[in-house]
């Protein structure tokens, strides 16, 4: 089954020689479950054909904010469009659950609550997930259809469903502990709070539930197309 990654940023060079770029976090979270990867550096304007490139994609995180004005986001927005409409399973994560929302009529803004950073509690399903986070922008207006899965108390849209082929996360359950402490050191000064880095680092030696997060997206990305 092949996964199509629509990269929409690069991680820092001091990630990247590390940890490789934002597809090799992915192909080390799903692996296990069956997938064949092939990537498309959208950000560097290189799309795909079309929905069939692939049985299923994955969106995935980025600097950049879905209200920005770039060449490549209002051709990803018609892609991931087209994407629905063929009934292909898609899952997005923070920069790729925000544009999924733009896309499919929903709006995305800067919070003014500021950052969510760090280990963060979630409440998917009735249970409590634990899993890093690194944003400002928030899904704040939700698209026709969409419907709330998961919560924090600073994040209300933070896991939304588009029926049963669309699932999209704000938190990185591909974010382990080392890529964490790569960008609170590297990204995170003069940007994020001080406070908020050192809580982050703090709490790098607490597991969290990304092993959980990654069966729920492998979980949505087999679903078979209705007419297969």
């Amino acid at each position: 089954m092949i996964l199509g990654i629509l990269q929409t940023g690069h991680a820092s060079d001091e990630i990247r020689q590390t940890h490789g770029d934002f597809d090799s976090m992915f192909r080390r979270l799903l692996d296990g479950h069956g997938f064949d990867f092939r990537v498309f550096n959208v950000v560097d304007m290189e799309f795909p054909d079309g929905p069939a490139a692939a049985d299923a994609w994955l969106v995935t995180g980025s600097k950049h904010g879905a209200y920005e004005d770039h060449p490549w986001i209002p051709p990803l927005e018609e892609l991931i469009r087209a994407i629905r409409a063929a009934e292909r399973p898609m899952v997005g994560i923070c920069f790729g659950h925000q544009v999924i929302a733009q896309a499919l009529g929903g709006r995305v803004e800067k919070f003014a609550g500021g950052w969510s950073v760090g280990r963060q509690s979630y409440r998917i399903g009735g249970k409590t997930f634990h899993l890093n986070a690194w944003h400002q922008d928030q899904v704040v207006d939700l698209p026709a259809g969409a419907e709330v899965l998961g919560q924090s108390d600073f994040c209300a849209n933070a896991v939304l469903a588009y029926g049963p082929r669309i699932l999209t996360v704000q938190p990185h359950p591909e974010f382990d502990a080392a890529i964490m402490a790569g960008l609170i050191t590297h990204r995170g000064p003069g940007i994020v709070p001080e406070d908020q880095l050192t809580q982050a680092a703090a709490d790098l030696p607490q597991p969290n539930d990304a092993a959980d997060i990654a069966l729920m997206l492998a979980e949505v990305l087999k679903k078979a197309r209705v007419d297969a």
